[in-house]
């Protein structure tokens, strides 16, 4: 099939939003009139084809990203569903890193909601076009037009519609084309599938003006020839307006709106032609960039005939095929049995076989051209985010960012025979997902695990239990508090031992000082006074001192360490000694730098009927939490707040309690913020109560 499809033939999107926007159903009416599945998998049913996991279908949420292929007007289009909920935002930023175009769903109701605020921004970051698509038009409360408005305010996007809907809720009978000047009426009958063109009707013929000129103006002002056309009112055809729209598109300088009802089918085939005539195919979007051996910069060019260049962007254990590395091929060739060369760990690799995914089924194939996704069985010691090329031409791409875990809790184990098996099922679990960590606590003798929040840790150990056949225990949350100075020290350590041979012998002088990024490291040493090959060996037993600080045991952040001067011994000095003097000294100067801890402060919104309002805020104040804003969302309240995590575990019951199940709420993390006093005093002495046991 790969063979047959030119580059500029080949589409690699994904679908982003908030959870419950209807990404899953959406996917699933794309796999259906495109022919992929005959038949429509439906999320409230589990039987959508996109949520293959037991843990999505029981409930109802898509948790790991599901990439399938198919086929719309001769165009390959490679469809990533993400999830909408924030523990799994690894999954859409993973996603996000290798894709050329977007599709972002937003709900007819609810408008821009917090998780789809979110993910926009994880779009801007990697420079990702997008085309929009406001879905549940039938749904009661309905407003295109105030969404549409949301998305310029909140975002500060150029949303430019393509369609206006006949009619919302019940009366959502159609949308008015406003580049093929028609109206489109879609039959219920066939699941969609067919509809059929009419003249515009009388009634809507002024908002249709209204929009068309709008979405000259908006276009004209990104193409001069347009331009001078529009300004000459001379009539612009369709073709051109959708080459301008392309380009435009392409840019990030508009952004195309659609509507319709995924799941009353319709709207979807405007969307499906959206995505063929305006997102970028590979060839649409800059060369990727890549570090040569040498560290000079480098670019790959989208060739089949470049040389090979791939991006690891997903690892998954699959129980009948073993492990699966999901890969982009950026250029060049990746063909099966051949041997590659992991750039980022230094290491030849031999290729196993090459599949395509259709969510959680696969089609074996011979190879991989430029511009496909696909998985790779064999590449053991490939993770998420390596780069894979060719050994005679080495390039390391520019890897994944992934978010620190907020959330830890301690596993319980039962004998040691157990303990092998989940340490060996939790490495293979972290290897998946980088917001996943597992480590020992070897004060306590506990394990670790830390992730995204209460459901990412709860489908993880969920996961061990019915894939690896583990019955982990697990303790109470923990929150992942972080510790922090807020003034600057001057240091100076003498590290001195002599034990009847050679001895050690390290002397720094350094200072620390708050700063914005969680570490930097700075050498001011001159003349020599420290040799320059023990450098580096200071650097990294500051930031060994770091791992544990001395106020309350918590991760050290947001500090620079300028090493001014210091000495050494011809003969007693080595790369330990400076190591372990800095350790030492680090940990010393942190006690005098009025150290504090650090909270993660999660930005909350309560979607409540109106009745419930006032005692929701009073409970959010009560945590610890401050109101930003309130406002409406349909017809209900939004309340939206900064609230510390530590007070949020089990807020969903209590919310699900406070109002007869009619609230809900989702969090998103915003930034860590100083703990205040008496809460402080209260961490650290359950902390120095744990190092007791």
């Amino acid at each position: 099939m790969t063979k047959n499809t030119s580059l500029e033939h080949i589409r690699n999107i994904g679908i982003m939003a908030h959870i419950d926007a209807g990404k899953t159903t959406t996917s699933e009416r794309i796999l259906f009139y495109t022919g992929k599945s005959h038949k429509i998998g439906e999320v409230h049913d589990g039987n959508a084809t996109m949520d293959w996991m037991e843990q999505e279908q029981e409930r109802g949420i898509t948790i790991t990203s599901a990439a399938t292929t198919t086929i719309w007007r001769n165009h390959m289009i490679n469809l990533i569903d993400t999830p909408g909920h924030v523990d799994f935002t690894v999954e859409v930023e993973r996603s996000l890193r290798i894709l050329d175009g977007t599709i972002a769903l937003f709900c007819a109701v609810g408008g821009v909601e917090p998780q789809s605020e979110n993910v926009w921004r994880q779009a801007e970051k990697y420079n990702v076009p997008s085309i929009v698509f406001i879905n549940k038009m039938d749904r009661a409360g309905a407003d295109f037009f105030k969404v549409l408005d949301a998305i310029k305010d909140d975002l500060k996007a150029e949303a430019v519609p393509l369609v206006i809907p006949i009619g919302a809720g019940d009366q959502f009978e159609g949308i008015i084309d406003l580049v093929e000047d028609c109206a489109v009426y879609y039959d219920e009958k066939d699941s969609g599938a067919s509809y059929h063109e009419e003249a515009i009707p009388e009634e809507w013929q002024d908002t249709y003006k209204e929009w068309k000129q709008y979405l000259l103006e908006r276009v004209s002002e990104t193409n001069e020839e347009l331009l001078e056309k529009f300004c000459a009112d001379e009539k612009i055809e369709a073709n051109e307006l959708r080459t301008a729209i392309r380009e435009a598109t392409h840019l990030r300088h508009i952004f195309p709106v659609l509507c319709g009802s995924a799941f009353k089918n319709k709207g979807v085939q405007r969307l499906l032609d959206s995505v063929v005539y305006y997102l970028p195919s590979p060839i649409d979007i800059p060369p990727v960039k890549g570090i040569l051996p040498d560290g000079e910069e480098a670019e790959r060019t989208p060739k089949d005939s470049d040389k090979m260049s791939a991006l690891a962007f997903k690892v998954v254990a699959d129980k009948h095929m073993g492990k699966l590395t999901y890969v982009r091929v950026y250029s060049g060739t990746l063909e099966s049995g051949s041997y590659i060369y992991n750039s980022t760990k230094d290491k030849k690799q031999r290729v196993g076989r090459i599949v395509r995914m259709h969510a959680n089924r696969q089609e074996i194939v011979e190879q991989l051209y430029c511009g496909d996704i696909g998985a790779v069985i064999g590449l053991s010691d490939t993770v998420t985010g390596d780069t894979l090329c060719s050994e005679e031409h080495p390039i390391v791409l520019e890897a994944i960012d992934f978010p620190e875990p907020v959330l830890s809790m301690a596993i319980i184990l039962k004998n040691r025979i157990e303990q092998e098996k989940t340490m060996k099922a939790l490495h293979k679990l972290a290897e998946e997902d980088p917001t996943f960590t597992v480590r020992l606590d070897h004060e306590t003798n506990e394990t670790i695990i830390s992730g995204m929040g209460e459901l990412h840790l709860e489908i993880l150990l969920d996961r061990m239990k019915r894939e690896f056949g583990l019955d982990v225990q697990a303790g109470a949350p923990q929150v992942a508090y972080r510790e922090t100075i807020r003034r600057e020290v001057k240091h100076e350590e003498k590290y001195v031992k002599q034990t009847g041979g050679k001895g050690q012998y390290a002397h720094i002088i350094f200072k620390i000082e708050p700063h914005e990024e969680e570490f930097e490291f700075e050498n001011k040493v001159v003349q020599g006074r420290i040799p320059r090959e023990y450098i580096p060996s200071v650097e990294k037993g500051a930031k060994d001192a770091m791992l544990k600080g001395s106020y309350a045991g918590f991760q050290v952040v947001n500090v620079k360490f300028t090493l001014i001067d210091g000495s050494y011994h011809d003969v007693d000095s080595s790369e330990m000694a400076f190591r372990t003097c800095a350790s030492i000294a680090l940990k010393e100067a942190l006690r005098k730098a009025k150290p504090e801890i650090l909270e993660p402060i999660m930005d909350v919104s309560v979607v409540t009927p109106e009745q419930y309002a006032g005692s929701i805020t009073s409970h959010v104040c009560s945590k610890r939490g401050q109101i930003v804003e309130m406002g409406t969302q349909g017809s209900a309240q939004l309340i939206k707040a900064k609230v510390p995590l530590a007070n949020l575990f089990g807020y969903t019951s209590e919310l699900r309690n406070a109002t007869q199940g009619r609230a809900s709420f989702s969090m998103v993390f915003d930034k860590y913020d100083s703990v205040p006093q008496n809460i402080a005093e209260e961490i650290i002495e359950k902390q120095r109560e744990k190092e007791k046991k």
